[in-house]
């Protein structure tokens, strides 16, 4: 009964982990058979049984008789006459099996097992763990604040498992407290030493993709496929969808009546603007429906080097860019394709680079990036517009506009 006792002491924690008795009796043995090894230097000649259902374990050590004095190994072989001692009637070269308890590996050896048996149980913990939210890598999860750190987010799931939310995978609106409730997708999931390390994340175009699949049944039965998602987290995204039934408009399925549909989506992104747009394997109406809201008069494409470019009205352009530059980076994302957008009466206007000696190249790149590549572009354009848009300062922005309308007024 010693052992019974020692080994429920042992596994009293057992229950907070849900480990089952037949795999702690399986990870007590490993432990002890450790324990054997250090203490006698082998563990081949000992007999471990484990008795899961009584919760028993035995250990018996085996060992060969010699005549007294002849004994070489102490634990291999044991003298006659202390072979007698268990049994009166032993005879040399026969087999003594003797019962070890566990007090009498001593103290020290015990407390050193106890610890050893947390250690793998917290590893066999972990290992599951690991395994189960491996399985989850891109599903959405919803875990609840259980701290705020300045660098990222600590969920806890209804088990009680770690979820960290870094600051760069929170929508930049994203606002939470403590006991909130925060759906994400399990993006990773390392082990780093023993423990599973979980990243969820928010910004992923993968969870925007997810939440389709969550909200609309259309899309969840397969009806409706999504071709591409592109996002800038909290601002706007893009999402290319496609349907095999020609009596499905898959566009509208998603948006729903005035939106109603998309709604709790956009909601949970913090109000970002999500363009649904119906994908097609002609590149040049995928473009032009890319670009939407707006209008485009015509499209040149180079299909080999996959760059288009795009012919607007004036007063299309800033529609096409968007706020920020999103939309048309989104659409070039999308795709595929890099987009450059042209103004109609394009003659009367100059391009920016002919302007290399007064407005220093990277300036010059950087209007460029956002599809502003023309001095008129620039000049039909407010100062804080310009602002938003570029990477560039104010007082730089005023510069080149200065150079540009001298220009114009000559």
């Amino acid at each position: 009964m010693e052992n019974i006792a020692l080994i429920e002491s042992f596994s009293e924690f057992k229950d907070d982990k849900l480990i089952d008795r037949v795999t702690l009796m399986a990870i007590l043995e490993d432990v002890f058979r450790s324990a054997l090894k250090k203490k006698y230097g082998e563990d081949d000649n000992f007999d471990i049984i484990v008795n899961p259902d009584k919760g028993d374990l035995e250990i018996w050590r085996n060992r060969v008789v010699v005549a007294d004095g002849e004994v070489e190994d102490p634990n291999q072989e044991i003298s006659l006459a202390e072979a007698r001692k268990i049994e009166p009637d032993f005879e040399v070269g026969e087999d003594v099996s003797e019962e070890v308890k566990l007090v009498d590996l001593g103290r020290r050896a015990i407390l050193a097992l106890r610890q050893n048996l947390i250690s793998k149980i917290h590893e066999h913990d972990n290992t599951n763990i690991f395994k189960h939210f491996k399985e989850l890598e891109g599903e959405i999860y919803t875990a609840e604040v259980h701290h705020i750190r300045h660098r990222a987010i600590i969920l806890l799931d209804d088990e009680g498992n770690e979820i960290v939310l870094p600051k760069d995978r929170q929508i930049p609106s994203d606002f939470f407290r403590k006991g909130d409730n925060v759906k994400g997708i399990i993006e990773s999931v390392e082990l780093k030493g023993n423990k599973p390390t979980i990243i969820l994340s928010r910004t992923a175009p993968v969870f925007l993709e997810k939440l389709f699949e969550q909200e609309i049944p259309e899309v969840f039965d397969g009806l409706i496929t999504i071709q591409k998602v592109v996002r800038v987290p909290g601002e706007k995204a893009k999402v290319a969808v496609d349907t095999y039934d020609d009596r499905i408009d898959p566009v509208g399925a998603c948006v729903g009546m005035k939106g109603s549909r998309i709604h709790s989506i956009v909601r949970e992104l913090g109000n970002e603007n999500i363009d649904v747009i119906n994908f097609t394997t002609n590149d040049q109406l995928f473009i032009t429906r890319a670009l939407s809201p707006a209008k485009i008069t015509s499209i040149k494409l180079d299909e080999e080097n996959k760059t288009a470019e795009v012919m607007l009205k004036p007063e299309e352009v800033s529609k096409a860019i968007g706020r920020g530059g999103h939309n048309i980076r989104l659409a070039g994302q999308l795709t595929g394709y890099e987009i450059d957008v042209f103004r109609e009466g394009v003659e009367e206007d100059v391009e920016l680079k002919e302007f290399s000696d007064e407005i220093e190249d990277w300036v010059i790149k950087e209007f460029s990036r956002v599809g502003l590549d023309t001095a008129k572009s620039v000049l039909e354009q407010e100062l804080e517009d310009l602002v938003r848009l570029t990477d560039l300062e104010e007082e730089t922005i005023r510069e080149v506009v200065k150079v540009l309308r001298e220009e114009f007024e000559e």
